[in-house]
């Protein structure tokens, strides 16, 4: 049966961490490897975690908790040593605060990509969909501005992220092939997702939209805290893929965008 792995990266995050693991556990269906990698923690993330696995267990859900508490290099080092332990078809990214909009999220993002009806050699390298926006006690605020196309390829980020990370479905195959370039601190899930859909063009693999909202992202009031920094980083990362011209063409609409609207 065909298998989602997830990954939730925590640190200190006992305030919002049981939304996201409630959010798993009510997921209706039961192929589910969830993996939590906790960056040592000194509040109660890990018991939280460590509750929730035993929950699962006693729902008989199906589901397959595993829980890693260790000191990192930061959120992308985390995210490699969840990449690597991942073992389902398909990988994907909840961190702490973020959750499935509905108890079928998996079931419907299964049946948007016909995954049940393509042979595994030839399922999609990347499923994607749509991300609510929530604040940060789980309240719906806005549907993210930025919205997938019908037809995404890896040129598409030069308009921006597109598709929310915790949004982006990718083949366990692949993904583990690329991992988070650590010379990033902030943008490294825009420079992963762009080599993970270059890897499913040089394999001429699709990337489907399931047409749904798949995850619920939330505000961080402090994105903000290293804004800028971000922006320069991004604006690197784009570089590198997409050369420096086109880049700063791109960053000139940008510009004029934001004054019209």
């Amino acid at each position: 049966m065909i298998t989602f792995t997830i990954v939730t990266i925590t640190y200190n995050a006992a305030g919002c961490l049981s939304r996201t693991l409630d959010s798993v556990l009510r997921q209706t269906w039961p192929y589910v490897e969830h993996i939590i990698v906790d960056g040592a923690s000194s509040d109660d993330t890990v018991a939280i975690a460590e509750d929730y696995a035993r929950r699962s267990d006693a729902s008989d859900c199906g589901h397959k908790v595993l829980i890693f508490s260790e000191p990192d290099r930061g959120l992308y080092d985390a995210m490699n040593k969840g990449l690597q332990r991942a073992t389902g078809d398909y990988v994907l990214f909840l961190n702490a605060g973020d959750f499935f909009p509905s108890d079928d999220t998996i079931k419907t993002v299964i049946k948007g990509g016909n995954l049940e009806e393509t042979p595994s050699g030839e399922w999609p390298a990347v499923l994607y969909g749509d991300t609510d926006i929530v604040d940060g006690e789980g309240r719906y605020l806005r549907p993210r501005r930025l919205r997938p196309p019908r037809r995404l390829t890896w040129r598409s980020f030069m308009q921006g992220m597109l598709v929310c990370h915790q949004a982006f479905y990718a083949r366990t195959d692949i993904a583990r092939e690329i991992p988070y370039n650590l010379r990033y601190r902030y943008s490294a899930d825009v420079d992963w997702c762009i080599r993970v859909m270059k890897e499913a063009r040089r394999r001429r693999l699709p990337l489907v939209n399931v047409a749904r909202t798949v995850a619920c992202y939330t505000e961080e009031g402090q994105t903000t805290l290293h804004h800028r920094d971000s922006l320069r980083e991004r604006y690197r990362v784009m570089v590198s893929h997409y050369g420096y011209l086109a880049t700063l063409l791109m960053h000139c609409w940008f510009v004029i965008r934001a004054k019209i609207y």
